[in-house]
Parts: C-alpha cells; structure tokens; sequence
C-alpha cells in the first residue's frame, strides 16, 4: 500500500471490495452512484489520499475518507486499511436500516401502486388455497 502511486478510481473501488468486479465500479462510476469530493467524476480519476468518495449500494449511501491507496485487492481485513467511513454516514446507514427493518419484509412493494402479472396471479393463486 504505497500513497505515491497513481491509481484509476474503478480500480481503487476494487481494490477495496466496494464492487465485486472492475466493470460493477465503472458501471456505478458513470451512472451517477460514486461522487468524488462532492461532484460525479471518470472512471480515469485520479485518486488521492484524503479524498472523499460517496457511495450508493442497494439501499444505502456511505461516505468514506481514502487512507491509503492500492491497485492490488487483497483480503477483507487488509481492504478496510484503505478506507475510512465517516461516523456520519455510520450513524445514517444504522438508521436507515432500522426504518427498513420497522416496516417489515415487503415494504418495497408499497412504493407500487399496481400488482404486476406475476404478482396479480400470486394473488389468485393464494386466494384460492384460502378458500
């Protein structure tokens, strides 16, 4: 882990087993999901120590401060020397998650205003076994 090496952020975001391939962090690169210092950045970015990156996986945006740079990924425990996530956005996610876990197993389907097919013959399927 050297800080004077220069390191695209895709491969970075590898490196530290933020996504499980290159291609996952460029494709969350250039769709809006990583933000370097505050603004959308290239997959080519530069990164530096003391960066902030915010990232959006499934449910959940973090905010971590780089600590150190590598272009080689290693095993979980040597990638979390990489990084550091702010209390903050330590404190959000357990929040977050709390809310999501309050509202129970299905609460992504009430943003739905419709059944789909699948779900409309689910339903029927479910309601005759009732009856």
């Amino acid at each position: 882990m050297s800080d004077s090496q220069k390191v695209r952020l895709d491969k970075w975001l590898w490196a530290a087993r933020f996504f499980k391939t290159r291609s996952l962090a460029k494709q969350a690169i250039e769709g809006g999901k990583v933000h370097y210092n505050g603004a959308r950045c290239k997959v080519s970015k530069e990164v530096e120590v003391g960066a902030k990156l915010t990232l959006r996986q499934g449910w959940d945006n973090k905010t971590v401060i780089i600590e150190a740079i590598s272009e080689q990924r290693r095993g979980a425990p040597e990638a979390q020397q990489l990084y550091r996530e702010t209390e903050d956005s330590i404190k959000q996610r357990e929040l977050r998650a709390a809310e999501r876990k309050a509202h129970g197993p299905g609460a992504d389907l009430l943003s739905r205003e419709r059944p789909t097919k699948k779900q409309r013959r689910q339903i029927h399927r479910f309601k005759q076994q009732t009856t």
